[in-house]
């Protein structure tokens, strides 16, 4: 392909990013259904120690993960700019416990590079790259 051809095939995607333990994370806006302030979240007996519970979001049980604790970081208490995100991701609506959500970035397919290596094989899972 030609750079002409590279550069129209070259995507921009819109991410949502967020902070978490002193770094940024994003995002694909496509998944982002809402983002909410933390309100009660009733505990699940007997769950994965990284979910934290459900909330009712307009009559719909919405799953609430603690992503600090989901990534194998340390733990933080919910605060004033913490935030729920709620996602969609194939057909499943979770929500995402954040410390704060930043902004909306616009970035070419071609400025996310590949993902490094983890030490948590799970966390990998969810991460496309960074930029």
């Amino acid at each position: 392909m030609t750079q002409k051809e590279d550069e129209l095939n070259d995507d921009v995607i819109q991410w949502a990013t967020y902070h978490l333990a002193d770094e940024t994370y994003g995002i694909n806006v496509m998944h982002v259904q809402e983002v909410l302030r933390v309100s009660e979240i009733a505990p699940v007996p007997g769950s994965h120690d990284y979910i934290l519970g459900i909330i009712n979001l307009r009559g719909n049980v919405v799953t609430v993960i603690d992503t600090r604790r989901r990534f194998g970081l340390p733990s933080k208490d919910a605060d004033d700019l913490s935030r729920i995100i709620v996602v969609e991701v194939n057909d499943n609506v979770i929500g995402l416990l954040v410390d704060s959500v930043a902004e909306v970035v616009y970035l070419k397919q071609s400025e996310i590079e590949s993902s490094p290596t983890i030490n948590n094989d799970e966390s990998a899972y969810y991460i496309q790259g960074v930029s």
